[in-house]
C-alpha cells in the first residue's frame, strides 16, 4: 500500500509535466488507433464477404466486360444457387465531388445474393417493379437529403449522359459494418438504354455473382465455370468473394504498408518521449532514491516506484487517448463519408492501443528503473544540496 500511495504522491509532483506526458500519450493513441483503424477499412470488403459467394470477371482485367448471355450458362453449372450480375456504373451526382459507388444490377437476383442491403418488403418490392428505380444506403440519403420519390440525376463517367432514376427504397445494413454508402439501379435500365445509343457496349457486363450452395463446393464450381469458357472470346476468371476483394487491397498494398509503419513510428516518438521524461525524473531524485536505500528499502521497491510511475503515466494517456478516439472516428465516419462509410474501431483495435500504452510505460521506465537501482548510496547522497 506504502508503494502505491508514493507512486500516486510522485506522479503529482510536476502537475504540469504530468499533463502534458498524459496529452502527448493520448495524442499518439488516437493516432495509433485512427490509423489502425484506417488499415482495418482496407480489408473490410474481404473480412465481409461470404463464403458462399464468388465473383466472375473477365480473365484479362476488370476494365474488360463479358457477354451477358453467360449467364444462363452459369446458372446451368451444378452446385449454383443464383446468379447476379452487375456493372460499375461510375456516375457522379451533380459535380464530381458529390461521387459515390454505384452499381447497375440484376436487382432480385442481387439482393438476394447480399442479404446484408436491408430493404423493407413495400421499397424492395417497388424497386423491382420499376425499370428507372433505385435504392440507395441510409448515409448516401441522409448526406443528400434524399427521401424516397425523389428524382435522382446521375452523369454518367464511363456510360455518358444524363441518367434520370427514382429512388424507390432506402437501404440499411444488416451489421454494423455494411456500407450504406452504395447506390443500385436497374441493369435492364442502362442496357435499354445503350442498345439506343451505342449498341455495341450492350449486352455486356461487369462481374457475375455466384451464390454456391454451400461453401465447399466453392473451389469445383470456380473451376468448372472458368472451365466453360475457356478459348472464348472473353475467358473468365472466377475466385471466392474475399480473394476477388483482396486482389484490390493487394493493387494498393504499399500504401497500406506505409499506413502501418507510420502508426507504429507514431508509436515510438512517443516512446521516446516518455523515456525522456522519466529519465528527467529519476536524474532528479537520485538523492532520494540513495535516501530509500540507506533507510532500508531494496531495489524491488525503488523499481516497482519508479515502474510502477512510468506505466500510471502511460496508462492514463492510453485510456485518455482511446476515449477520445470513438468520438474521432465517428466524426471521420460523418463528415468523410465519402471516403470513409465505415470507420468503426474494434475491440482488437481498442486491445492494441492498450498495449501500445502498456508498451511505452514499460520501455521509458528501463533506464530510470536501471539507474535508480543501481545507485551506490553514497553516490546519491552526495548530491544532496
Amino acid at each position: 500500500m506504502f508503494i502505491f500511495k508514493l507512486i500516486i504522491r510522485n506522479c503529482f509532483r510536476h502537475p504540469l509535466r504530468l499533463l502534458l506526458t498524459i496529452a502527448g500519450v493520448a495524442v499518439a493513441v488516437i493516432a495509433f488507433g485512427l490509423l489502425r483503424t484506417l488499415v482495418e477499412l482496407w480489408y473490410l470488403g474481404a473480412e465481409s464477404s461470404s463464403s458462399t459467394r464468388l465473383i466472375t470477371r473477365n480473365s484479362i482485367s476488370l476494365v474488360f466486360s463479358l457477354p451477358i448471355s453467360y449467364k444462363e450458362k452459369i446458372r446451368q453449372v451444378q452446385g449454383v444457387e443464383k446468379v447476379a450480375n452487375a456493372n460499375w456504373f461510375g456516375g457522379v451526382y451533380k459535380t464530381e465531388k458529390n461521387f459515390f459507388p454505384n452499381f447497375a444490377i440484376d436487382p432480385q437476383n442481387y439482393l438476394d445474393l447480399y442479404p446484408e442491403f436491408v430493404l423493407s418488403p413495400e421499397e424492395r418490392g417497388a424497386f423491382l417493379r420499376d425499370r428507372k428505380g433505385a435504392v440507395a444506403g441510409r448515409k448516401l440519403a441522409a448526406k443528400h437529403g434524399w427521401k424516397v420519390g425523389d428524382q435522382i440525376t446521375l452523369k454518367g463517367t464511363i456510360f455518358p449522359g444524363q441518367w434520370e432514376f427514382v429512388l424507390r427504397g432506402i437501404y440499411r445494413g444488416a451489421q454494423r459494418t455494411t456500407d450504406e454508402s452504395q447506390f443500385f439501379f436497374h441493369w435492364n435500365y442502362l442496357n435499354e438504354t445503350l442498345k439506343r445509343t451505342m449498341a455495341r457496349r450492350a449486352e455486356q457486363t461487369g462481374i457475375f455473382v455466384i451464390g454456391v450452395k454451400k461453401a465447399d463446393q466453392a473451389a469445383e464450381v470456380a473451376e468448372a465455370v472458368d472451365a466453360q469458357f475457356k478459348n472464348s472470346l472473353a475467358e473468365t476468371l472466377t475466385e471466392t468473394e474475399k480473394a476477388f476483394q483482396l486482389s484490390f487491397v493487394a493493387m494498393t498494398e504499399a500504401i497500406v504498408i506505409a499506413i502501418q509503419i507510420v502508426s507504429y513510428v507514431v508509436i515510438v516518438i512517443i516512446m521516446v518521449v516518455a523515456a525522456n521524461t522519466m529519465a528527467m525524473t529519476a536524474r532528479e531524485r537520485i538523492a532520494e532514491y540513495a535516501t530509500l536505500k540507506a533507510l532500508g528499502f531494496g531495489p524491488l521497491h525503488i523499481g516497482g516506484v519508479i515502474f510502477g510511475e512510468s506505466l500510471a503515466i502511460s496508462l492514463a494517456g492510453g485510456a485518455l487517448g482511446i476515449a477520445l478516439t470513438f468520438p474521432a472516428a465517428g466524426w471521420i465516419e460523418t463528415e468523410l463519408s465519402q471516403f470513409f462509410p465505415v470507420f468503426h474501431v474494434t475491440t482488437v483495435t481498442v486491445l492494441l492501443d492498450l498495449a501500445a500504452a502498456t508498451v511505452v510505460g514499460g520501455v521509458a521506465a528501463i533506464f530510470p528503473t536501471w539507474r535508480g537501482v543501481t545507485i551506490r548510496v553514497a553516490d546519491g547522497l552526495r548530491r544532496i544540496g
